[in-house]
């Protein structure tokens, strides 16, 4: 490796880590009652986890000869089950004491798993080819895992599991459904209809904050009505 080299790919993992702080802080900023950082540091390590395994399993479904839309279904299946599992593992904590805590754990984990790709991906292919993809994929993961946040948050109050399966069953949909489109290389059509579908994940995973958001304002009024 060249002198260049190396310094593109330093270069190109600074700017992983970056992107990663700058969109979590932008996805927990509206937690009125902040997260332990260790929970946070082990959310995005349990992430960081499921891109490993899931990339175990992507690599065994290319010795399926499956049709690629086949492919595309099984790698959202895969990714966003051990994404949500990763997002899961904050549950049994006393931090976990306020639905907006199932999107920031449901965020933390998505961005710990863009973390990994991105870095990968930077060491497969070299600092310059991955800016494009750092830059869609880290939000992608994010807004994919709204949904997740918004069942986890539900699951806290409610305690069905149902909540959880349905917030997977989206997630999955959101993510072959960006996989189908960038299936090929992608044309001006596919890439306005990509940023379609990223502008109606923003605006889910908005609602889904305001909505949480409304609850903690509530529950903290009614705690001081009692004090």
């Amino acid at each position: 490796m060249s002198a260049e080299q190396f310094t593109e790919l330093w270069l190109a993992l600074a700017a992983c880590s970056l992107l990663a702080a700058a969109w979590l802080y932008f996805f927990i900023r509206y937690d009125r009652h902040p997260e332990p950082l260790w929970l946070l540091a082990r959310t995005f390590g349990w992430g960081v986890v499921a891109w490993l395994v899931s990339a175990v399993f992507g690599a065994s479904f290319d010795q399926w000869g499956m049709w690629p839309l086949g492919l595309a279904l099984l790698a959202a299946i895969t990714e966003e089950a051990f994404k949500m599992l990763a997002a899961s593992t904050a549950l049994a904590e006393e931090a976990f004491d306020e639905p907006m805590d199932g999107l920031v754990y449901a965020v933390t984990a998505a961005l710990g798993f863009a973390y990994a790709e991105n870095l990968t991906y930077a060491l497969g292919f070299g600092g310059s080819a991955v800016a494009w993809h750092m830059l869609i994929t880290t939000l992608a993961h994010a807004l994919f895992s709204a949904p997740q946040g918004y069942a986890l948050g539900k699951f806290y109050l409610f305690g069905r599991n149902w909540w959880r399966s349905q917030g997977l069953l989206i997630s999955i949909f959101l993510h072959f459904a960006y996989n189908t489109l960038v299936l090929n290389e992608p044309g001006w059509i596919q890439l306005g209809v990509l940023l379609l579908m990223v502008g109606m994940m923003a605006l889910l995973a908005r609602r889904y904050y305001r909505r949480f958001q409304q609850y903690a304002v509530g529950a903290s009024r009614a705690v001081d009505a009692e004090l």
